[in-house]
């Protein structure tokens, strides 16, 4: 199956924190992709999308509050991302508020994106009612990027028409090229290293990476080519101990990670190789097990280890004895600091991708359950036995197995295990999660 990933133009909103840019990001978008809160600095990242207006495609792009706030250890960071951004746009929507007014921090941004030197549209937001609008545009005249353009995205007045601008500046050479792109999710708890990871891979500062646990809170997708394939990595907010989750942003953070589980391919978990595999570790890589996904399990930061050899074999132990609940479960040794194992990574990342698209014949995979019936006949279950009548996959992405059976009550929890195991035998599904649904039938409707 190949995906089509566009080269698409890129379309970036900026300006300071709290002026409505993750509420503009989403009522184009249509739905909560970016976190929207009361607090300023929300937004920290870059989080992109594609969407689609009077029928042309582009690439949207949320950025971080510019503000120069030398009490801010995110600032300068965010700075640099905001310029990074900029730096591919085709469009830059500046963002300023028409409910507050201009500030300096506006008229600083003003001078960053003037420098620019690209195509930009002032959007005064939160313009609700006429006075606002009026009050928006003459303000935001001020700063000599054009006429202003006043809009609600909380009330959806004015974002069509922005829209509308947006795509006359747009070039229109844009092209499409097929690209199958694995999708791999990076998922810890905090300050585990999957930002480090990310950007190891990229080779550059694409999602913000620091020392305070929590900085990534949105999930992040930059797409990279490498010798070993074409990927889409999604760097994701670390999730913490369930009694230690706060409301709003935190809360928010841990849903955007679980939806980035569910689009990914392969979830990598990252796990801090000083501490070993954690009671928490194990819950995160639940939620990869819960949504079918595939797994590696990327023990960070050797380059802290001073006896590598006897340092592994603790956490191999340590991990066959904790993830016991995915035995199939890919492990690698990392550095992200470093980059060393990082190709190795990537290569068992495709490696999953892989299996998860394995499919057996339906003669293939009759045998080998028959065959694993006839060495370990299944148990009794109130006097009554498990029957297979037959099997076939019916899908892939995940692989998955529908088995009719007799009575689908007399199939044990254990016996069901043993039938996956075999299942994986017969046809390597190293890496993935794989589904096994047991339906009921009777021997005459098997045989009709």
């Amino acid at each position: 199956m190949t995906a089509v990933t566009d080269v698409l133009s890129r379309v970036v909103i900026v300006g300071r924190p709290n002026v409505g840019k993750s509420s503009l990001f989403n009522r184009v978008y249509g739905e909560r992709r970016a976190i929207v809160e009361d607090e300023p600095g929300t937004t920290r990242d870059r989080v992109e999308a594609d969407v689609e207006w009077q029928d042309v495609r582009f690439r949207l792009i949320d950025t971080g509050g510019y503000e120069t706030d030398a009490e801010n250890v995110y600032a300068p960071l965010i700075v640099e991302q905001i310029k990074t951004a900029m730096d591919g746009a085709s469009v830059v929507l500046f963002c300023v508020d028409a409910r507050d007014g201009l500030t300096a921090s506006d008229y600083d941004m003003a001078e960053v994106v003037r420098r620019a030197n690209r195509p930009t549209l002032v959007v005064a937001t939160k313009a609700d009612n006429e006075r606002r609008e009026l009050t928006g545009i003459a303000e935001a005249s001020s700063l000599g990027l054009g006429e202003p353009m006043p809009v609600s995205a909380m009330h959806d007045i004015n974002v069509g028409l922005l829209l509308d601008e947006v795509i006359k500046l747009l070039p229109a050479d844009t092209t499409l090229v097929e690209s199958d792109r694995v999708r791999v999710a990076i998922i810890g708890r905090p300050n585990v290293g999957k930002s480090m990871l990310v950007n190891s891979i990229l080779g550059q500062q694409r999602v913000i990476v620091s020392d305070v646990a929590g900085t990534t809170r949105d999930a992040i997708d930059s797409e990279v080519d490498t010798p070993e394939g074409s990927f889409l990595l999604i760097d994701t907010a670390g999730i913490r101990r369930p009694g230690k989750l706060g409301k709003g942003v935190e809360l928010h953070s841990v849903m955007r990670t679980t939806t980035a589980v569910e689009r990914c391919d392969v979830a990598v978990l990252v796990v801090d190789g000083t501490d070993g595999v954690t009671s928490q570790d194990m819950h995160i890589a639940g939620i990869a097990m819960e949504h079918l996904r595939g797994l590696i399990i990327a023990v960070n930061k050797t380059d802290l280890w001073e006896d590598p050899e006897e340092r592994r074999a603790w956490a191999e132990s340590q991990m066959r004895g904790r993830v016991t609940f995915a035995p199939w479960a890919m492990v690698t040794f990392i550095s992200a600091l470093t980059g060393q194992g990082t190709r190795d990574l990537l290569k068992l990342a495709l490696v999953a991708r892989d299996a998860r698209r394995r499919r057996l014949t339906t003669a293939e995979l009759n045998s080998a359950l028959n065959k694993a019936i006839r060495d370990h006949v299944p148990p009794l279950v109130q006097n009554k036995r498990f029957k297979l009548l037959y099997a076939t996959q019916a899908g892939i992405d995940p692989p998955t197995f529908i088995l009719f059976v007799n009575d689908p009550k007399l199939v044990h929890f254990s016996y069901r295990r043993y039938l996956e195991r075999s299942i994986r035998e017969a046809a390597d599904f190293d890496g993935t999660a794989i589904k096994l649904v047991f339906r009921a039938r009777s021997a005459d409707d098997a045989r009709s």
